[in-house]
């Protein structure tokens, strides 16, 4: 399988149900039921050591423009943002999540 075929809730379970409860929880339903369905696409290039951000949609070259926002959840630990675009999920930022940015390394060195 390419990655590009890769669910998210294949590479990353635990952290594509914490997702989900995190957005309920954030009375986004209409995100949460993408959660299942989302596709590793490509991951954030930055090399920050702390950095496991990854789209689900392909990136732009600059800001993502109109009927984008990030929605800021509220995990135990790191940090979790949704970025969303015209109501589709387009990017997860994960920052400090050692476990999430191995995974990605292994997948999309």
């Amino acid at each position: 399988m390419t990655v590009s075929a890769t669910l998210v809730a294949e590479c990353f379970p635990d952290l594509a149900h914490e997702l989900v409860a995190l957005l309920r929880s954030e009375g986004r339903l209409d995100l949460a039921d993408q959660v299942d369905t989302l596709r590793l696409v490509d991951r954030c290039r930055c090399r920050d050591d702390f950095c496991a951000t990854f789209y689900t949609a392909p990136r732009p070259a600059g800001a993502w423009g109109p009927g984008h926002e990030t929605v800021a959840l509220h995990p135990s630990g790191g940090y979790l943002n949704v970025d969303v675009l015209r109501g589709t999920v387009v990017s997860i930022e994960v920052l400090y999540r050692d476990s999430v940015r191995e995974t990605l390394d292994r997948l999309l060195p």
